[in-house]
């Protein structure tokens, strides 16, 4: 624990002002946390290794060989940027759903919109999730399907998505925008980097005196 303590004091959050690389659609509406990270997967004790369990069940047959899925697409191998459709992360609010998807490798979510819980967890990870009309995702998803390798990129800063030629405008709560932008997008790191002001505080209160 100590360990773990010391190197968060010495990690400094990145400020997170845009993510860019190749993308890949996950069709669906409702697709909710268990469909992301099955229950099954959850009994880790670290969220080392959930990748490999992101949506497992419509990934992978039975007996462990690939089903017909995007992410087993070669065309999408690598794919940074995941593209969904409404309500993306319905469901239980474990956090394990938003670490699978950033243990795979995925570094922002652009969907016709979130669930609140899940949308709150991937901020928290420094996971942009931006939202876009249902609209603008079929210019996006054309784009992508038409070329794998074209860099989309979530500009934070701006509110806006880029991908090739094109670009349109999204919309991510100024407060998750805010932190993801100034560096602040994790709780327990800034608790941390405000050690000696919680000791202060903690120390002038006569009930910690005793």
């Amino acid at each position: 624990m100590e360990q773990w303590v010391s190197a968060m004091k010495r990690m400094a959050l990145e400020k997170i002002t845009q993510v860019s690389g190749p993308a890949v659609y996950v069709p669906g509406s409702d697709i909710d946390t268990d469909r992301i990270i099955p229950a099954r997967f959850m009994k880790c004790i670290t969220f080392d290794g959930l990748g490999e369990y992101l949506f497992y069940d419509v990934r992978k047959n039975a007996d462990g060989s690939d089903r017909e899925h995007p992410l087993n697409d070669p065309r999408f191998k690598g794919a940074s940027i995941l593209l969904s459709g409404v309500n993306f992360g319905c469901g239980s609010s474990r956090e394990h759903a938003p670490q699978a998807i950033y243990r795979y490798g995925f570094r922002a979510v652009v969907a016709e919109s979130f669930a609140e819980i899940f949308f709150g967890n991937c901020t928290t990870l420094g996971i942009p999730c931006a939202v876009a009309t249902a609209e603008d995702m079929q210019r996006l998803r054309a784009a992508v399907e038409a070329d794998p390798a074209v860099t989309v990129t979530v500009d934070v800063d701006n509110n806006r998505v880029f991908f090739g030629s094109e670009n349109f405008t999204v919309s991510i709560p100024d407060t998750a925008r805010d932190a993801l932008i100034s560096g602040h997008w994790d709780a327990i790191a800034d608790l941390l980097e405000g050690e000696k002001a919680v000791a202060a505080t903690a120390g002038a209160l006569d009930y910690m005196k005793s």
